[in-house]
Parts: C-alpha cells; structure tokens; sequence
C-alpha cells in the first residue's frame, strides 16, 4: 500500500527545516512541552499573589494564591516556543496568565501588555480574561484548523502553524497530486510586493493600520515587527529588497548571527549601483558590517525579561527616546 502523500513527499527539504521553526512551535502540545518538562517547579511573588507552575508526567498546573484563596487550573494550551504565556480556561472563559516564562530570567514574570492590570481577587490574579475575537486570533494565529464562521473548538486546534495555514489551497493540492494533477497550486507568496508580505505576516504580527487603530504605544509593542519596518524610511512597499522575505525564511530558525543581515543591507546601501529601478540608498559612513547592530537596536519590554530587535529601521542617536 502506498504511503499518504503529504507535503513532504514532493518538499521534503522545506518541510524537514520547517520542523524546527518558531512558526511550526508557535504553541505546544500538553505534555510536549520541554520548557516546563525542564522547569517543572515555578514559582513567583508579584503583587500580593504566589504564581506556581508544576509540571509532573506531562501535566502541568497552573497556581495563584494569596495566601487565603488557591485557584489552580490545568494548563492546557502554551503560546510561544521559548518564551511562553498559557490560555487558561475557567468557567467556560479563556484568559490569558498573568504571569509567563521567560528563558533571560529562567523563570517566571509578568506577561506583557499586562503592566495595567491591578487583581483584586485570585480570578483577576489568574489572568486577564480574553474576548472571544481575541481567544480566536490567539489560536489561529498560533495553531492550525481554526476554520473561519464557525465556532472555535480549541480541543480541535493542530498545535503550530501547518502549511496549509500559510498557503492556502494546500490540501486541495495535495488531493489533487495523489491524482497526478496538477493544475491546482496554493498562491505563491513571492507574488505579493512588500506591502502584501507585511500585511500578509502582520495577520499575527500585527500590521501598522491594526497598531495605530488599537492606539498601542510605547517599547511593549516593539514585537509586532511589520508594524515597526513600516515604520523605516526606507520602506515603500513596492521595493523587494526590504520585506519580511527578504531577510527571513519562514521555513528555517531565525538567524541571531548579525553579520548574516549585511548582505540583505548592502543590498540597498552598496557604493556600487545596483540594477534596482529604486532609487540609490545612502552607504553608511562608519561601518560595511554589523549593520543592524547598529540601526536595529535592541529594545528591552517592558518588564526587563526579554529583547526584541526593533525593525524600525533608522539613525539611532544615543539618549533618544524610543521612537513611536
């Protein structure tokens, strides 16, 4: 009997690097997730409150306490591959933990976003309670199979994002291959220009309208990358050679070697011309490497427990506010 056609059977080198990718971990299953198998005692004091994670066989319970009502509730469903914040359920409600892990700290400390958030009462310690538009972005933005107007049955959620998620038409495809046809193909992403890719990734990444439609200001929101490369001076959304593609491929690890990047800037700020109709980039007067060292600064949350590269892309000038 012939095996099951898959993805892999005609992509197997995507599909094999894809297995290792933040997208395809973008949240873990119960019981397969090796940070807590790692950490199975987490404790925190904040506020007021004890915040206990513990995890044995597989299982893991998330507590809050202060120190006269308990509330312990299963965790269920963990968003992120490294850092991670939980979706609990109570009541028929999802709500997102107060608290999440984070590997600088190797431990536990307040989710971001959270920072406003004064609980009165071990519920409101728990976490902040989602809406049900946010509970749905959360798992389709970090899972598989949340199928648009109908209900969301997370039970039902593929932990990560699959291939069909990002290429639509995938299945069908596939369906279609085991038939030897071929005239079905999911749309291919190289098509869009810049703006499309940014839009496109920014369905989860957050999109420059989303974030000035939401008002959402200052260093907390320096993650939603799409938004902040907008942002750059360079960017005018018809120029292939600064997207979200062109420097990275979803389908592999992000690349932390910043040498990696100066190709992908010098190919806009070379002395020598390019065949690009756009027009000439500056050329950077101080340095031909490291580049985004140095135009892509670091920016710490928040809470002081981890760092995103900003992708607001510029000068940056020592003692400057952070720029909106």
């Amino acid at each position: 009997m012939d095996a099951p056609l898959t993805c892999a059977t005609c992509h197997n080198g995507v599909t094999t690097s894809y297995a290792t990718a933040p997208m395809r971990h973008a949240m873990e299953a119960q019981g397969a997730n090796p940070t807590l198998n790692a950490h199975p005692d987490l404790s925190v004091q904040m506020g007021g409150y004890t915040y206990r994670i513990q995890t044995k066989d597989g299982q893991s319970t998330y507590t809050v306490s202060d120190g006269s009502d308990t509330l312990s509730l299963p965790i269920h469903w963990t968003f992120g591959q490294h850092a991670q914040t939980w979706v609990l359920e109570k009541d028929g409600h999802f709500y997102e933990s107060l608290v999440s892990y984070f590997p600088a700290a190797q431990g536990l400390a307040l989710t971001p976003g959270d920072q406003k958030i004064t609980p009165h009462n071990v519920t409101e310690a728990m976490g902040r309670q989602l809406p049900i538009w946010e509970t749905r972005t959360c798992f389709n933005c970090h899972g598989s199979g949340v199928i648009a107007g109908e209900k969301l049955k997370p039970a039902k959620v593929t932990p990560g994002l699959d291939c069909e998620r990002c290429h639509a038409g995938a299945q069908q495809h596939m369906a279609d291959a085991a038939q030897n046809n071929f005239k079905t193909l999911p749309k291919s992403l190289n098509r869009l220009d810049s703006e499309q890719i940014s839009d496109f990734c920014g369905q989860c990444h957050r999109t420059w309208d989303t974030v000035m439609h939401n008002k959402w200001r200052g260093p907390a929101f320096v993650r939603f990358q799409p938004y902040r490369l907008e942002n750059s001076k360079c960017f005018i959304g018809n120029d292939p050679r600064i997207s979200c593609l062109a420097c990275h491929n979803p389908h592999q690890p992000v690349n932390h070697n910043v040498a990696y990047y100066d190709a992908k800037c010098l190919a806009c700020h070379a002395e020598t011309k390019t065949a690009s109709s756009h027009p000439a980039a500056k050329t950077c007067s101080v340095a031909k490497s490291n580049c985004t060292s140095c135009h892509m600064p670091k920016v710490e949350l928040p809470s002081g427990h981890a760092q995103f590269t900003d992708h607001d892309i510029r000068v940056v000038r020592a003692g400057e506010p952070y720029p909106e």
